[in-house]
């Protein structure tokens, strides 16, 4: 026994001697390590949201109705070296059934890109294209004549505005972004005249095509404002593992017509209950003397199902 003890460690003693004077690679020649050539970082994020209320022989009262609601936002951005590609994408629509009659209760499409070149660590120099209308048509259901039980008053590229702009960025990371243009023309469209309405002294809409909608005359599909400002300011982080913010701020001036500044609030607050439930918090605010003298407002609250997914690098 004593004998096999001896030769096997005679042995593994010669191997390890062998294996000292075998040279060893590095370990990195050995695994070979892909490097990250992508330059493409991208986001998604999607929910569906559903509400149903039913009501039978209810002394309290209530009208039985349903609510279905979709919110999207993405985003893509490109950076090699000095340039960056920075495209964004929101879009919702909401619809509220009650008594078997439909009602939009909410509607956006908006998409925003920008080319940039940086020129310092913090700063580029753009050129950027905003584009935002309806994905479906709107209606007024009060102060509308008797014999109507609605009025058209919006819809796809009714209107719809595409803003261009050049300018200097101010970029600390990839979450925050000031952008100022002092060249930003804009392009208002209205491709339907059905929804040119006119409001008469007694305080009721009616139709008519020969009104003004939107800031674009009668008889005319487009307004261009040549000469304008352009501030945007954009934030979107996921301040924890569960919760989102994105918001945008735009302030839009013509250089002919600084009395009448117009500005635009989005925002958008997800957070997830667990894999597949959220619930979302939208608001837009805006506030443009060519569509109303008042500020409008659009709020949404909503609990549904949620899917998530992103590409972006931690820093």
């Amino acid at each position: 026994m004593k004998r096999i003890v001896l030769i096997a460690l005679t042995w593994l003693t010669c191997l390890s001697v062998q294996a000292q004077e075998t040279p060893t690679k590095n370990f990195e020649d050995t695994l070979k390590i892909k490097r990250d050539t992508t330059y493409w970082q991208k986001s998604f994020s999607g929910g569906v949201n559903f509400n149903q209320a039913s009501f039978s022989n209810w002394v309290g009262g209530g009208v039985n109705s349903t609510a279905l609601g979709l919110v999207v936002s993405s985003r893509a951005l490109y950076e090699k070296g000095k340039t960056s590609w920075d495209n964004t994408g929101d879009f919702q629509l909401g619809y509220i059934n009650q008594r078997g009659t439909s009602r939009k209760a909410a509607d956006q499409l908006f998409i925003n890109s920008v080319l940039g070149h940086k020129v310092a660590p913090k700063w580029d120099i753009f050129m950027s294209g905003t584009f935002n209308t309806f994905f479906a048509p709107g209606y007024q259901y009060d102060k509308i004549p008797v014999n109507a039980s609605r009025q058209r008053i919006s819809g796809f590229l009714a209107p719809a505005q595409l803003t261009l702009a050049w300018g200097v960025a101010y970029r600390p990371n990839d979450w925050f972004s000031l952008r100022v243009s002092p060249f930003a023309p804009r392009l208002t469209i209205v491709n339907d005249d059905i929804v040119r309405v006119r409001k008469g002294a007694d305080g009721i809409s009616r139709p008519d095509r020969t009104a003004t909608a939107f800031g674009v005359e009668a008889g005319k599909s487009v307004r261009t404002e040549w000469l304008a400002l352009q501030l945007q300011a954009a934030l979107n982080k996921n301040v924890t593992d569960n919760i989102n913010i994105n918001a945008r701020y735009q302030m839009f001036a013509n250089y002919q017509t600084l009395d009448a500044i117009d500005h635009r609030i989005d925002l958008i607050a997800t957070a997830k209950i667990n894999k597949y439930l959220s619930t979302t918090l939208g608001i837009i605010a805006l506030f443009d003397k060519d569509f109303s003298q008042d500020w409008q407002l659009q709020q949404t609250l909503a609990i549904g199902l949620l899917y998530n997914t992103t590409t972006f690098r931690k820093k």
